[in-house]
């Protein structure tokens, strides 16, 4: 039984220092593994070198929505979703994963950090789960991109299709759109590492 417990444990602590690595949020730490917020503090001051950042989650659809986080958001639950319907994970899991193949196929610049956080892909799982996002299929690309739920959405036309007049100015965004054009909208599945 105390071998059990112990490997339990282990298991939770394996998890909490996996999210912390990827940029977890303390809330998010609290609410997937089972550790006590003093010992999930202690590892958070241990890996990062500082305390977690203060704050409230992340609880508007709206951003989601928005021309530069929808494009990232709508790769991220793209493969999400592949993940979660072909190599048959979940939960916190199958969150962790995603996030991890985003991050290889958008990484951050130098300095910068990445347009959508763990935490967010986390909060964007989770409105999804709540039927408060969806995904809509563009009618000129075949893309699939995460919209509200109950807008009217006939003839729906992505943001990569009729971008803004100042979207698209910076490489980064260029690259978004490419890549984006290239798998995501034609439905290729993203590169799994045996991991």
């Amino acid at each position: 039984m105390a071998n059990k417990s112990l490997v339990s444990e282990a298991r939770e602590i394996r998890l909490a220092i996996d999210l912390i690595n990827l940029g977890a949020r303390l809330q998010l730490l609290e609410l997937e593994t089972s550790l006590s917020r003093e010992r999930l503090l202690k590892l958070y001051k241990e890996l990062r070198g500082v305390s977690p950042p203060k704050g409230m989650l992340p609880f508007s659809t709206d951003w989601f929505i928005t021309w530069q986080p929808n494009i990232h958001s709508s790769l991220y639950m793209n493969i999400h979703r592949f993940l979660v319907e072909h190599a048959h994970v979940s939960g916190i899991e199958a969150v962790m994963k995603a996030y991890q193949l985003y991050l290889e196929q958008m990484p951050p610049e130098e300095g910068e950090e990445a347009v959508l956080s763990l935490t967010r892909a986390w909060t964007l799982v989770r409105f999804f789960q709540s039927k408060m996002l969806t995904t809509t299929c563009c009618h000129k690309c075949s893309g699939h991109f995460v919209t509200h739920t109950f807008d009217l959405q006939s003839n729906y036309t992505c943001g990569l299709c009729q971008m803004p007049s100042r979207a698209g100015k910076k490489k980064k965004s260029a690259d978004v759109v490419e890549y984006f054009l290239h798998h995501a909208t034609a439905g290729a599945a993203p590169t799994l590492n045996a991991a």
